[in-house]
């Protein structure tokens, strides 16, 4: 990764996801890539985890125990703090139908997994660049 990204970037990202693989993963993936990255792995935890570090961006997977990553949308989203925070969805939900719940939700952009970690970072850093 460039080390200029490293010391331009101190974006904070919220990555939510039910699997612990995936979390490790992509905290990784985005440490390395000079984002301070904090990890939920379900709905409740990511409204938690939200309001307590009020980050830039958040990674949602839509797939979640308890309350899945459609409801957890919803609900940040009607707190003014997160009504214009850009919110990904990184899911296996990946046809056409599917995106188009994700977006209906209030998600900002879908990425279908598996995904190209080069085509995630873009995405990230285009979201935090126009909707940050």
């Amino acid at each position: 990764m460039d080390e200029h990204t490293t010391t331009e970037q101190q974006q904070h990202i919220l990555v939510v996801d039910d699997s612990q693989d995936m979390r490790e993963l992509l905290q990784r993936l985005l440490e390395r890539a000079g984002y301070r990255v904090v990890v939920a792995e379900d709905g409740q935890a990511s409204l938690t985890q939200a309001k307590r570090h009020h980050p830039d961006l958040i990674l949602m997977d839509l797939s979640l125990p308890d309350m899945d990553g459609w409801e957890a949308v919803a609900h940040l989203r009607k707190m003014r703090e997160f009504r214009t925070i850009p919110i990904l969805a990184v899911t296996a939900h990946v046809s056409a139908r599917e995106a188009e719940r994700a977006m209906a939700a209030g998600c900002t952009a879908h990425l279908g997994k598996p995904f190209d970690t080069r085509v995630l970072l873009q995405e990230v850093a285009r979201l935090l660049k126009d909707g940050g």
